[in-house]
C-alpha cells in the first residue's frame, strides 16, 4: 500500500505542493517576548483587545508572513510599548492552539523610552516574576520564572 501510495504521490509532482496546501492547516504565528529589566523584572503589559478576564500579557503580536520571529519581537516591543530590545533564546513552542502556533523568546532591554501604543495597550508594570498581576495569561507564570515551556 505504501509503494502504491508514493507512486501516486510522484504522478502528482505538478500539484504536489497544491495538494499539501489543500490537506494541511493553515494557521499564524503569534510571538511574545519576555522582556526583562536590569533587575530581572518582567515588563507585563494589560492589553485593550484581549479578554477582560485575562488582560494582562507579555508584549505580543503575529508574526507577519516571511518575517523571522526574532524580528518580530524586537517589532511588536517597539510598537507596543517604545522599548528596544535583542531577542534572544526561544523559551516556548506551542502548537496546541486552533490554527495558531505560539512561540515566545527571551528579550533583553536595550534602551528607548516607555511610550505606549493606546491602541492596544492600557498599563505596563515591571514586576519580579514571583509578583505577576492577576487575570494574567497562565503561560507568563512560567516564561516569567525562566521556565521553557512545551
Amino acid at each position: 500500500m505504501r509503494r502504491l501510495l508514493a507512486r501516486l504521490w510522484r504522478l502528482l509532482r505538478p500539484v504536489q505542493s497544491r495538494v499539501m496546501w489543500l490537506l494541511n492547516a493553515k494557521f499564524v504565528v503569534g510571538v511574545t517576548g519576555v522582556v526583562r529589566d536590569e533587575e530581572g523584572r518582567v515588563l507585563m503589559l494589560r492589553h485593550r483587545m484581549w479578554s477582560p478576564s485575562r488582560p494582562w500579557g507579555m508584549p505580543s503580536g503575529f508574526a507577519r508572513r516571511g518575517e523571522d520571529f526574532r524580528a518580530t519581537v524586537v517589532r511588536e516591543v517597539k510598537e507596543e510599548t517604545g522599548l528596544d530590545v535583542a531577542a534572544g533564546r526561544l523559551v516556548m513552542l506551542n502548537s496546541g492552539l486552533r490554527h495558531r502556533l505560539e512561540v515566545a523568546y527571551e528579550a533583553r532591554l536595550l534602551g528607548g523610552e516607555l511610550r505606549l501604543d493606546p491602541t492596544e495597550i492600557l498599563e505596563a508594570r515591571w514586576c519580579p516574576p514571583d509578583e505577576l498581576p492577576e487575570r494574567v495569561q497562565p503561560v507568563c507564570h512560567a516564561l516569567a520564572r525562566g521556565a521553557t515551556t512545551p
